[in-house]
């Protein structure tokens, strides 16, 4: 029994590395960051080296050995067939991490994030060219064609509202971008990985220190080439500026090499979290264990979100009582204002009657002196006038008026 388990491990493994493997290196259970990349670079096109040749904008892929970001350039690559188109790679908030979703060759455009890759990647779509039959043909209003080496071109004013750098999707500060019904259906139809050349590409930027984001700083010297890896010469175009500020994240001896723990959108509340994005379909190749996983997938995804949703209603339901209890705490505290306000009232009252009784008695006390001044002045008068009176009787003379 423990050598079947052992077994079916094993084989579980050997099919999460040939998923790696056969997806650029990078695909979405394969590779987790618990920060997101830096923001696109400013940069130009070089120009279209021959007719065939569609562009690949350039990305930010990670390396677990060195625990940074590098800067994978722009570049022009022939199409591995007639009628195929290239959906750009992107990185995107899973719930628990950022995961890279490879690109890919295939006759419709798929979502790629909703990132502005620019020259055409605007978020939705491609507007930089597009196939007639068995030519391609170049958009020059988005494209840096010479007409000289290609003739295939048209001029269609492209209005681009997306004028984010940003170049992750979802979590904190991403772009809020879902795929369409079409988009979803492009991702399962059949389609290529990446040519080789595209591989080499992608090893020749890994091993070349300058495109790592920790030194360039969301600035890497070599931004785009004319053709996959040709980092020299005068195909090689710098970036002008970084996108944005560049902020080098978490970089924790805890992420080398592992699936890392993320941090979480800076959220208070469950309300305020972004919606998860659905786990990507499984493609390992056996159509039966694809199911398997998926059914798996879609459990875990179901119990988080009946779980995000009771977290929510909870906190609902504790703002509520709260909301209430201060309501009534703010009403017993305008009824004791009220009661302090009266107090006071009365107090003032009885201070104002304490003042009046007082001014009562001073009044009272002016008068009594007054009267008393008064009465000894009559007192005084008419002692004066009986003096005289008597003065005059005893001297014959008739007594005097005054």
């Amino acid at each position: 029994m423990r050598i079947h388990s052992s077994a079916r491990f094993l084989l579980f493994v050997m099919l999460i590395l040939a998923m790696s493997a056969a997806s650029f290196g990078q695909v979405g259970i394969g590779i987790s960051v618990n920060f997101g990349p830096p923001a696109i670079p400013v940069y130009v096109q070089p120009p279209c080296p021959a007719e065939g040749y569609i562009w690949t904008p350039g990305y930010w892929a990670w390396d677990a050995d060195i625990n940074d970001y590098y800067w994978v350039p722009g570049t022009w690559v022939l199409a591995p067939q007639v009628g195929y188109l290239w959906t750009p790679g992107w990185w995107g908030w899973g719930g628990n991490a950022f995961f890279f979703h490879a690109g890919y060759w295939g006759p419709r455009i798929g979502f790629y994030g909703g990132i502005n890759y620019g020259f055409g990647y605007f978020g939705n779509g491609y507007e930089g060219g597009r196939w007639d039959h068995d030519h391609f043909y170049y958009n020059r209003s988005v494209t840096n064609v010479n007409v000289t080496n290609v003739t295939n071109v048209y001029n269609t004013t492209v209005i681009n509202n997306n004028n984010t750098r940003i170049s992750y999707n979802g979590g904190h500060g991403g772009v809020d971008a879902r795929p369409t019904p079409e988009q979803t259906a492009a991702e399962h139809e059949r389609h290529l990985p990446p040519v080789q050349a595209q591989q080499q590409h992608l090893q020749a930027a890994r091993s070349n220190p300058e495109l790592r984001a920790n030194t360039n700083h969301g600035r890497p010297p070599i931004a785009a080439t004319q053709k996959p890896n040709e980092f020299k010469g005068e195909g090689v175009v710098p970036a002008k500026e970084a996108g944005a500020p560049y902020n080098p994240g978490n970089r924790g001896e805890n992420n080398r090499g592992e699936a890392n723990v993320p941090k979480p959108p800076n959220a208070t509340h469950a309300k305020d979290l972004p919606a998860h994005e659905k786990p990507p379909a499984p493609n390992t190749g056996n159509a039966k264990q694809d199911a398997k996983y998926q059914q798996q997938q879609q459990k875990l995804y179901a119990k988080q979100e009946q779980e995000h949703q009771k977290v929510a209603q909870q906190q609902e339901q504790q703002h509520q009582k709260m909301a209430q209890q201060q309501a009534k705490q703010q009403q017993q505290q305008a009824k004791l204002q009220q009661q302090q306000q009266n107090e006071q009232k009365q107090r003032q009252a009885e201070q104002k009657q304490q003042q009046m009784q007082q001014k009562q008695q001073q009044m009272e006390q002016k008068h009594q002196q007054q009267t008393q001044q008064m009465e000894q002045r009559h007192v005084q008068q008419q002692q004066q006038q009986q003096q005289h009176q008597q003065q005059a009787v005893s001297h014959g003379q008739p007594p005097q008026h005054h």
